[in-house]
């Protein structure tokens, strides 16, 4: 199972990410969200992680094409999350710069997975909780019923997000079964700040479920 942690912004908290064996770190290029990153940050990081095995990902929020374009071009990007209401035709856009796309689907009911079929040019979906009108697109430590999830059969690999932390991580991994998981507030301790320690006892509950 693949994992990811979105939001990282520091050298410190990447290495203890690698030495954890996470799979993909999430940048955050929204300037409303207390985890946003600055470019010469996630140049940092993305240099850093060129030595390692983990990976980054550019997330974005209806953001310019344009502007996604150029920060691809220069970090060098090899995923992109698209977590607003970006449309098919963005993303075949984006990949043909030859990035996989990870998109959110937002779910509060059973009826939202039917959004799945919008999106045949995304690589992965990312199923999250759905965000009522003034909380942020991500990150509220929130989650949907995830037995709408559960077993579901599409022909794309899908992440699961929201809400997700060491009280639940086992569940998630030996009941719901996704491709990934992918967490945020569920290592802080503070908003938009990562808890190294809290992503060590994570990371080891999960790799012994």
């Amino acid at each position: 199972m693949i994992v990811k942690i979105c939001g990282i912004r520091k050298k410190e908290t990447l290495l203890i990410c690698e030495k954890k064996e996470v799979d993909f770190f999430g940048m955050i290029f929204y300037k409303k969200s207390p985890r946003n990153i600055n470019l010469n940050e996630a140049y940092e990081l993305q240099k850093l992680s060129k030595k390692m095995n983990i990976k980054g990902v550019g997330v974005f929020v209806d953001e310019e094409i344009s502007y996604i374009k150029k920060i691809i071009k220069d970090l060098e990007l090899m995923y992109v999350q698209l977590h607003g209401d970006e449309d098919d035709d963005y993303i075949k856009s984006l990949k043909k710069l030859d990035t996989k796309i990870i998109k959110k689907i937002s779910i509060s009911k059973k009826n939202d997975l039917k959004k799945i079929v919008k999106f045949s040019n995304a690589d992965f979906f990312l199923f999250d909780y759905k965000p009522k009108k003034k909380e942020l697109p991500g990150g509220n430590a929130k989650k949907f019923d995830w037995q709408i999830i559960k077993d579901i059969k599409i022909n794309k690999p899908w992440f699961l997000s929201g809400g997700i932390n060491i009280s639940n991580i086992k569940s998630v991994k030996l009941v719901i079964k996704p491709y990934g998981i992918d967490l945020s507030s569920g290592v802080e301790k503070i908003t938009g700040i990562k808890d190294n320690h809290t992503i060590n006892n994570l990371m080891d509950s999960f790799n012994n479920a």
